[in-house]
């Protein structure tokens, strides 16, 4: 037996209750420590409950020393009495060991206050504090990202061209056959909608004229662009939030690689020279489609393609393809943005591939808003 297994044989707790009229005495004697609390907890704890209305004193003087159990049943003590009406005073106790005692008990108005529902300003404003967050975030990331874009163009051979081309070929002819399946679809519903209005007025030929300017202008891009974000901006943020999660974003910059340079800009270029190629096949699609419906309204092929050429001019085409191009940006920035942006855990990767999405999904209604504006502005 070591010395101190002897010295607590030799000084064990020791619990005295005394009861008066009106007053509870529990003195305490020897070593309080979490060898000897459990023996004289209970009966401790009930004499301190019996105080009920009177007065508890309990005279710690005779101890020794105690330890964190010790003092929680001291301040167990206090507070039990206190609960049923008694008042109570620790008599004798060596200041360090009432230091730790005083650890224990609560702070004054440390009441936990009800839970309440929090009003419409409060969801108001903190939903106002977390898009002024986000669009901070959005304008630093951009900043930089631009920068790294004009570092690249200055030096390409700074740029691992081989990641790019993976990007562009897991987000480019990985995509065609749903582009190519959704162009089609959608042409031949246009068509198929706008020759039935246009039947009361004998006007079907003038199908292929309103397939052809709202294709090409507006919604090639936009369904190319929706369908990149919805397939490869996810895929991004996923990809780049499972590696933030595996802490490999930290890695690189220990190993002085900027996440920026070595992960967003090889998919931004990517996304760049990607969209406007889906935006063709798109397009391309969609005349199929709409060639469909014209020819079983009885016109010749030929006419078709005679009124397409006739509508549609080479500003329809190019405006198309720019926008196609910013689109790419957006959709590969926000999505690497969401990426890096991942808290911990699987959810959080989750939650930033929804994010990314509908992020994606409204700048590019933003997006293409302004540009209605402008070419308007311009008249294009």
């Amino acid at each position: 037996m070591s010395a101190s297994d002897s010295a607590r044989a030799r000084h064990p707790a020791q619990l005295h209750v005394e009861r008066g009229a009106g007053e509870t005495r529990i003195a305490l004697a020897g070593r309080l420590d979490v060898d000897a609390v459990g023996a004289i907890w209970t009966p401790a704890v009930d004499a301190a409950r019996a105080a009920r209305g009177g007065r508890l004193v309990v005279a710690a003087g005779g101890l020794e020393s105690l330890d964190g159990a010790g003092a929680a049943l001291l301040a167990t003590l206090e507070r039990e009495a206190q609960g049923a009406g008694a008042r109570v005073s620790i008599e004798g106790l060596r200041a360090e060991l009432a230091a730790l005692v005083a650890m224990l008990r609560p702070s004054p108005g440390a009441a936990v206050a009800p839970p309440h529902e929090p009003g419409f300003f409060a969801d108001l404003g903190r939903a106002t504090l977390q898009v002024v967050a986000d669009l901070r975030a959005q304008v630093a990331f951009i900043g930089e990202l631009t920068v790294f874009l004009a570092r690249t163009l200055r030096r390409p051979g700074t740029l691992r061209w081989r990641d790019a081309i993976a990007i562009a070929d897991r987000a480019g002819i990985g995509a065609v056959p749903i582009v190519v399946l959704v162009g089609f679809l959608l042409g031949l519903i246009l068509a198929f909608q706008g020759a039935i209005p246009m039947q009361r007025f004998g006007a079907q030929i003038f199908v292929a004229d309103l397939l052809g300017i709202s294709m090409l202008r507006e919604l090639g891009a936009l369904m190319a662009a929706i369908l990149l974000t919805a397939r490869s901006g996810s895929a991004f943020a996923a990809e780049i939030g499972t590696m933030k999660v595996n802490e490999e974003l930290d890695a690189l910059g220990t190993m002085g690689l900027e996440p920026v340079r070595f992960l967003v800009v090889p998919r931004v270029l990517a996304a760049i020279a990607v969209v406007p190629a889906l935006t063709m096949l798109t397009n391309v699609a969609a005349m199929l489609g709409g060639l469909v419906v014209f020819v079983q309204l009885g016109f010749p092929p030929v006419t078709y393609f005679t009124r397409l050429l006739e509508a549609v001019t080479l500003s329809d085409f190019v405006s198309g393809l720019v926008k196609a191009g910013v689109f790419g940006v957006l959709v590969a920035a926000i999505g690497c943005l969401r990426g890096m942006q991942t808290g911990t855990g699987a959810q959080a990767v989750g939650a930033s591939t929804t994010s990314a999405v509908v992020s994606g999904i409204v700048l590019i209604a933003i997006t293409d808003g302004i540009f209605a504006v402008v070419y308007y502005v311009l008249g294009i």
